[in-house]
């Protein structure tokens, strides 16, 4: 079936059920009094005191608190009904929908854990999550116009190029001193294309048992994740590739973390040799940018493949054998 069809194969139940949502919000709730979601500003430093949205904002705040969660979320479209990208409001919500550590902490636990000797970073920027890598990882960060504002480790190298001609100009494994890319990290341009093509650059470098991670894939809603930028807080269609490696490369393990802000992809299970995505990249480019973000009203968790973000539950997921597991 086309994936705009929204025929019964698009209809699901919810199989991340709204008990699983209350249980995980109990260690953030317990903290909002005191911290607040990555990113998101005090209300004072985006609004005047007294300001319409700032009083719904500080309720929603306070319901979240509390645990009233209906009502934090209504206070949180309220809010963003009088201005659409009151950025406040934005990450309140995120952080009701995605309970828990941010994608930066758990970038770092991936680290930790895997310890892997090469990790590649698509999307550098000022370098916060290119800190992650250990003395011992050969890391290889890329960014058209990286702005990073302190001196990186001698393991590290910037490479300020756009993400295709990285891969088209650079012998990535000879960077790697022959390794394979054993972690991946996807944070480029937010467009679906282009975490795409990064996708398929990157998997024919790894071997079957890396991991590839992909941020931005679990939108906030339609407006944060429109392909032209209308708000400061902003996704773009990068759910759209979950989609489609669900669909087109069954052979993949995918998931997608429930970390705050806006999702963090695990993709295992990888295939160095599989060259479905390069032979099809056109006619996928098309079919996946036909979709309409309608295809994930009500059934979002479960066409997203969300995951708890746990990190007993995560770490599992990277010692267990995968099905049919490639030699």
């Amino acid at each position: 079936m086309n994936p705009v069809t929204r025929g019964p194969g698009w209809r699901c139940a919810n199989s991340f059920p709204a008990v699983k949502i209350r249980r995980m919000l109990g260690s953030f709730l317990k903290n909002l009094w005191t911290a607040r979601p990555p990113g998101v500003p005090a209300s004072s430093e985006q609004s005047p005191p007294g300001d319409q949205r700032s009083r719904i904002y500080e309720a929603a705040l306070a319901d979240a608190r509390m645990g009233r969660i209906p009502e934090a979320i209504a206070g949180c479209e309220a809010a963003l009904a009088i201005d659409p990208d009151y950025q406040a409001a934005h990450f309140l919500r995120a952080a009701i929908d995605l309970p828990g550590e941010s994608y930066f902490t758990v970038l770092e636990r991936f680290h930790a854990h895997l310890r892997p000797r090469t990790y590649v970073e698509i999307g550098v920027a000022t370098g916060d999550s290119i800190r992650s890598v250990d003395p011992q990882t050969r890391a290889l960060g890329v960014d058209p116009a990286p702005e990073i504002a302190f001196e990186l480790p001698s393991n590290v190298k910037i490479f300020a190029q756009k993400s295709d001609d990285f891969f088209a100009q650079n012998d990535v494994l000879a960077e790697l001193g022959g390794l394979p890319i054993e972690l991946a990290f996807i944070d480029g341009m937010h467009h679906f294309e282009f975490a795409l093509r990064d996708f398929m650059n990157i998997e024919p470098l790894c071997a079957p048992d890396s991991t590839i991670l992909i941020h931005d894939v679990y939108p906030l809603d339609e407006r944060t994740a429109a392909r032209e930028r209308e708000t400061t807080f902003w996704s773009g269609d990068i759910w759209r590739l979950v989609l489609l490696l669900r669909k087109h490369r069954p052979d993949l393990i995918v998931h997608t973390i429930a970390a705050q802000p806006t999702g963090l992809a695990i993709v295992r299970n990888l295939d160095p040799q599989s060259r479905y995505i390069r032979d099809h990249l056109d006619q996928l480019i098309e079919e996946y940018l036909a979709v309409d973000f309608g295809v994930l009203d009500g059934c979002k968790a479960e066409r997203l493949a969300l995951f708890p973000n746990d990190w007993m539950r995560i770490s599992a997921l990277l010692e267990a054998p995968a099905a049919g597991a490639r030699r």
